[in-house]
């Protein structure tokens, strides 16, 4: 085991986890909730705990956070999410009622409400548009074209939904071409880009370069901001509806509460996220030497072949290392799995949704120390089973 890993798995950050009767994770899959996002930076935690000790006006800190925000990421205004499942609920809750509260008085009953209906392209369909249909809203599918989504477009039109990365590219539009179709149509677009950082620069391209009237960005994915957070940036008038909704005002984002703590942590991220921008090269560079490590260790190895892909699992500008078990190898890819989970250190790493035969390993969750562990147990299980 190395040292970063003996740290992590018996020192005070696992202490928590050892209480609970809990091994802490190698994370080589991504920046997944089900595995915690990603690690928070010390001036984050910070943050968090110098806001923990202090009482303060929620309303108005979420107003200021948003406010700096939109500053950092030169949009016109911004609100913070609890995730970016909580915004895209809020964000379509805005577009829905606006904040007028007879409208907001009826949610989710909406079979009285003008506009009720959220466009998407049927191959986008996701389990994260939960979130759009937790409001009341109903979701209109559309095919690939855009006499679909143009036909699709009424009276009852609240806003088209289109979901960013490359996993959610086939079948549907290009986001300008979306864009466009709703700037002429008078209809608000709401961009899921959860996971659309690296790069920095998403944070204001949906929005100020393609022209979407909102984007919603997760602050505990590329951020590394509080794991509770998201982002809602973009148009003024649907900032204001997503706080109108949010919590501690009571209507459908009451229960999605962002505390004081969370709001110090998300803008502590953004603030180091943005200052440094200029250095993202060099830490997709790192990523990239990270699989090139990968690939070179498990060349020699039959019953394989490791591979890079491109671009990672949510589509950001980065390679992983993508290894496919041939039937020689004598493993299928659950026992795989299972064996890299259940060893000791514990290890969780990509599954393919287009074949049953291959893993990913991402680097962007790797941490110092932990891609060698990772090529040192992969290549036990491997290698034990030929």
């Amino acid at each position: 085991m190395s040292t970063a890993t003996q740290a992590r798995t018996t020192g005070p950050e696992g202490s928590a986890y050892a209480r609970l009767g809990l091994r802490p994770v190698i994370n080589a899959s991504a920046t997944l909730t089900a595995l915690g996002g990603s690690l928070m930076p010390p001036e984050v935690v910070a943050a968090m705990a110098e806001a923990a000790g202090v009482f303060t006006d929620v309303r108005e800190m979420q107003r200021r956070a948003g406010e700096r925000i939109a500053e950092l990421t030169g949009n016109e205004a911004c609100f913070v999410s609890s995730g970016a499942a909580g915004g895209i609920a809020l964000a379509i809750a805005a577009c829905i009622t606006g904040t007028d509260p007879e409208l907001t008085a009826k949610l989710p009953y909406l079979d009285d409400v003008p506009r009720r209906e959220v466009i998407i392209h049927a191959a986008q369909r996701n389990g994260y548009d939960f979130a759009a249909r937790q409001t009341g809203a109903r979701l209109v599918e559309v095919g690939p074209t855009a006499a679909d989504v143009e036909t699709a477009i009424g009276s009852n039109t609240a806003a088209i939904l289109w979901f960013a990365g490359a996993h959610f590219a086939p079948g549907a539009l290009p986001v300008e071409q979306i864009v466009a179709i709703g700037r002429t149509a008078g209809v608000s677009i709401i961009v899921d880009a959860a996971a659309q950082i690296p790069p920095i620069a998403n944070l204001r391209r949906f929005t100020r370069g393609i022209g979407a009237d909102a984007a919603v960005f997760s602050g505990g994915k590329g951020l590394r901001g509080p794991q509770p957070t998201g982002l809602v940036v973009g148009r003024r008038e649907i900032i204001e509806g997503c706080r109108w909704h949010g919590s501690p005002n009571y209507s459908i984002g009451r229960p999605m509460k962002v505390g004081k703590e969370e709001l110090a942590g998300i803008v502590a991220a953004v603030e180091l996220a943005v200052a440094g921008a200029a250095d993202e090269p060099a830490v997709l560079a790192g990523y990239e030497a990270t699989v090139q490590r990968w690939l070179d260790g498990l060349r020699d190895i039959p019953g394989i072949v490791a591979e890079r892909g491109y671009p990672s699992e949510a589509g950001q500008p980065h390679g992983r290392a993508v290894v496919r078990l041939l039937p020689e190898s004598g493993l299928t890819r659950q026992l795989l799995v299972d064996a890299l989970w259940d060893g000791d250190p514990r290890i969780a790493v990509g599954i393919l949704a287009t074949t049953d035969d291959s893993i990913a390993l991402n680097p962007q969750t790797i941490q110092p120390g932990e891609a060698q562990v990772v090529l040192a147990r992969l290549r036990e299980v491997i290698t034990a089973a030929l």
